[in-house]
């Protein structure tokens, strides 16, 4: 589990789902921060002018915390993460983006603020679902459904797009020479031919049985990968719908008072298809009337009257803004025309199509409308149910004794460590992330008020036991051990073996000559390239490896496709020809010249990274995701091929 968030965490996917992220704070992100503010303050990053505070901090790290989780399917905890490295990730990440802003800005990149207005207007998510325009109104709520105010939207906005013409700059005409392209086809095309002989574990003598010292050195030797996290015994209590029954009668007038609040947005109007075209006269109107009677195209005919012609696709009555044209509209079959004197003008309309509305009874949506009445009983039992359990528990009983007289039943789960594994290392099932946190936020013996769960259940737990990190003893793992022993001292007996025989080869002995003195036959394999190599099973990948590193004539030993090793030679290497390589040539030169692309934008990031003065409060980055801070004496350790971060 920890080499797995380890080897995501340093891959160019979760570089990726960084960038992914960052992009996102377009629309859910960084808040704004207000520079004529005094300096001193909370935040966790400053560059220059720009700042990120704790709270911006946390959303960004639970952010990409949720992305990990996704790729290694498992719940992370703040402690997990930071074992891991990835409030590091996070913390340069969002450095390096804001001194890149803070470069920008001061080298004169700025978006006019009429381009910022006519790219908000552009986001779907601020249209009107009716009108299907953009609506300020829905524009403001949409943000503060998101914790954002419109400033910070705009200033993050305006972040994006300064960098995307910092972008168009830096490549335009970027492309990637095409003798390094030629190079590239000639690497990818080139095939191989191979020979190799198995030495297999039947041809060396079996070790004999390892000794207690043996695999108690061993045992040493693999401390790191042995030694068992910390587990805990728990107890829980839950609470949750399906504990209660919810057979009671539903009252009518209930029922009625439900659907009657309902009943509109249950309900379907009747929308239409119409073509309104605005008119300077009644003679103007007279002849578009005329003209869409005909069936003439509406475009041209409001063109042939120096208009334009406005079009409501399959919209409700009050999608019209002028509401005397949209009842005329509403008032006229399908197929026919109408003119009208609305509020804004002379206009005739014409209604391409009807959809009619519908409205809902109270039996059609009965069913609904009842499972909703016995959820919200349900929930009322529920929380009657918690607040005995609470009523008993603050009175001095304790967890399971308060469940007793609540009536409700406990469950004893573990032992279980935190990444919710028994000690096989299975799934604990019934077991939630939230129950997780909760427990391991509490001693031994101590127990966590009522905690919500979401979806109407709650629960609370107590830690029966507390069992600290430790090694497994002898006894308990003498057969994996032995076993592990065993195949070690095979594979260094194999090895010597391999080795010998390759010493043979490399004096001149032919590869037939030195496989027969193995035991052992000849597998030839000729042809072999980089795009079809993955195709061939009989190859193992440490075998590939030294089959597309090693010169014409070179001997090599590599691990066989299963418990063995190989003793192998590369006959020959054979390059394409002309025509083959100069198609391949021209398909991967778009392919170098994004790639080249990429390398300059992380440059130019670097770049800003170190010409920007950063400053990084390590300790205020840990508080804000839950972490205790560090000592102020220990050296922060750095993210690989990133600056330290700051004391």
């Amino acid at each position: 589990m920890l080499s797995a968030i380890r080897t995501f965490a340093k891959s160019k996917a979760a570089m990726v789902l960084f960038g992914l992220l960052i992009v996102s704070f377009a629309v859910f992100g960084i808040g704004n921060r207000d520079l004529l503010r005094p300096r001193i303050s909370n935040d966790v990053i400053t560059a220059g002018s720009r700042s990120i505070s704790p709270a911006d901090y946390k959303r960004a790290f639970e952010g990409f915390k949720s992305q990990v989780e996704q790729q290694v399917h498992q719940q992370i905890t703040p402690e997990l993460a930071a074992q891991n490295g990835l409030d590091r990730r996070v913390t340069e990440g969002l450095a390096m983006r804001e001194a890149y802003a803070e470069l920008l800005a001061n080298i004169g990149i700025r978006p006019a603020d009429k381009l910022i207005g006519a790219e908000i207007q552009k986001i779907p998510a601020f249209f009107d679902q009716v009108s299907g325009r953009f609506d300020k109104a829905t524009y403001t709520r949409k943000l503060a459904d998101n914790n954002l105010t419109a400033t910070a939207f705009e200033k993050n906005l305006r972040d994006q797009i300064t960098e995307q013409h910092a972008v168009t700059g830096l490549i335009s005409g970027l492309e990637a020479p095409r003798a390094y392209a030629a190079i590239a086809a000639i690497y990818t095309l080139e095939s191989r031919d191979v020979g190799y002989f198995a030495i297999e574990p039947a041809s060396v003598p079996k070790p004999p049985a390892p000794t207690d010292a043996q695999l108690t050195e061993l045992m040493k030797e693999n401390a790191a990968r042995l030694t068992r996290p910390e587990f805990r015994t728990l107890t829980v209590v839950r609470f949750t719908p399906s504990q209660v029954t919810t057979t009671a009668p539903i009252d009518p007038a209930e029922l009625k008072k439900r659907f009657d609040f309902r009943k509109d947005t249950l309900s379907s109007p009747e929308t239409r298809t119409v073509v309104q075209i605005s008119a300077k006269d009644p003679a103007a109107a007279i002849k578009i009337a005329q003209g869409l009677a005909k069936g003439t195209d509406p475009t041209l005919v409001a063109k042939d009257a120096g208009v334009e012609a406005i079009t409501y696709p399959n919209k409700p009555q009050a999608a019209i803004p002028d509401k005397k044209v949209a009842a005329a509209a509403f008032a006229t079959p399908a197929g026919q025309v109408a003119t009208v004197k609305g509020d804004l003008g002379i206009a005739v309309v014409k209604v391409l199509s009807v959809t009619p509305g519908h409205a809902v009874t109270l039996e059609q949506v009965r069913p609904a409308i009842e499972a909703e009445i016995r959820k919200d009983q349900a929930a009322e039992k529920v929380y009657a149910l918690t607040q005995a359990y609470d009523d008993a528990h603050q009175g001095g009983a304790n967890l399971v004794a308060a469940a007793a007289k609540a009536g409700v039943a406990v469950v004893t789960m573990g032992p279980l460590s935190q990444g919710g594994r028994d000690m096989q290392n299975q799934p604990v099932p019934g077991l939630t992330p939230k129950v997780v946190q909760a427990a391991w936020a509490l001693p031994a013996g101590g127990e966590s008020e009522v905690e919500d769960e979401g979806n109407g259940e709650s629960f609370a737990v107590r830690v029966e036991k507390i069992t600290p990190p430790a090694m497994p003893p002898l006894a308990e793992i003498r057969p994996m051990l032995a076993n592990a022993w065993t195949q070690r001292e095979l594979v260094k007996a194999m090895q010597a073996r391999a080795d010998g025989f390759a010493a043979r080869l490399k004096k001149g002995e032919s590869l037939e000559a030195v496989a027969a003195a193995a035991g052992a036959s000849v597998t030839q394999v000729p042809g072999i390239d980089r795009q079809t190599a993955q195709k061939n099973i009989a190859l193992s990948q440490d075998m590939l490896g030294k089959v597309f590193t090693t010169r014409p004539g070179e001997v090599f030993t590599a691990q066989n496709n299963h418990f063995g090793l190989v003793v192998g030679k590369l006959e020959a290497v054979h390059t394409s020809d002309a025509v083959e390589l100069a198609r391949s040539a021209e398909q991967i030169r778009p392919q170098m010249t994004k790639g080249f692309y990429t390398e300059m934008n992380e440059a130019a990031h670097l770049a800003a990274r170190h010409a920007v003065k950063v400053t990084i409060d390590a300790n205020r980055a840990r508080e804000a995701i839950g972490l205790a801070p560090i000592d102020p004496k220990a050296d922060a350790k750095p993210v690989s091929g990133k600056p330290a971060l700051a004391k």
